[in-house]
């Protein structure tokens, strides 16, 4: 699929109070969030792809093998109030992209802590992933439909950390411009949005402590 942009970005666009009373939110409901194998902790079955840590890095942080993808806490958060906030922005974005895609759900919002040396590695939000996560968990609402729209939204400022970049990989074609830090997160309560089906990752956490907030919007089955 050729778009005409690759990502959308507002830097500073959550105000700081409102950063920290997600924050305050989030963490009062931080569960363990580790993938191995395919398998999360509560044992439902997500699609990943291996990450591009080397050996040394693994070791380093005490994996012993490439198939353990993530590692981190989350919270699920379900305020109307965030919603509203971010929304016209997924808007704004899905429109100025010049993608158009139709969506007409937006699943759990997931708040993020990446500690140190803890990240996500190389996977897709999109197709029809979630299907597989939410299996045990049927919703009429979800059924059938597909993600299409990611958003990461930064809660800290970036020099309040070091390491957990937001990296894409725009695939082979992008030639020399395949791989990508997005640079434009970093600000805090900056927003990314971008096509679920593009492969990112959140490489690992050398210093600090960064809090972000995911969302997935969804419709029907690309046509």
């Amino acid at each position: 699929m050729q778009l005409q942009k690759a990502y959308m970005y507002y830097k500073s666009a959550i105000k700081p109070e409102l950063c920290k009373k997600i924050i305050d939110l989030g963490t009062s409901k931080l569960i363990q969030a580790e993938t191995i194998d395919g398998k999360d902790v509560q044992n439902k079955s997500m699609t990943v792809a291996a990450n591009d840590l080397t050996k040394e890095e693994l070791d380093q942080l005490g994996v012993k093998e490439k198939a353990y993808m993530r590692n981190s806490q989350v919270a699920w958060l379900s305020d109307k109030w965030i919603y509203d906030l971010v929304v016209p922005f997924i808007n704004d974005a899905n429109k100025k992209a010049g993608w158009n895609w139709k969506h007409d759900y937006i699943e759990q919002i997931q708040f993020t802590k990446y500690g140190l040396n803890q990240f996500y590695g190389w996977h897709a939000d999109g197709n029809s992933d979630f299907l597989s996560v939410y299996k045990n968990k049927p919703n009429p609402e979800m059924n059938g439909k597909v993600r299409k729209i990611s958003v990461t939204i930064n809660l800290v400022d970036g020099d309040e950390y070091d390491g957990g970049d937001l990296k894409f990989d725009f695939g082979p074609h992008a030639g020399k411009s395949r791989f990508k830090v997005c640079e434009e997160i970093r600000p805090k309560g900056s927003i990314i949005v971008f096509p679920s089906f593009t492969y990112h990752q959140v490489t690992p956490v050398t210093r600090g402590t960064r809090y972000s907030l995911v969302m997935w919007v969804l419709g029907r089955p690309w046509q």
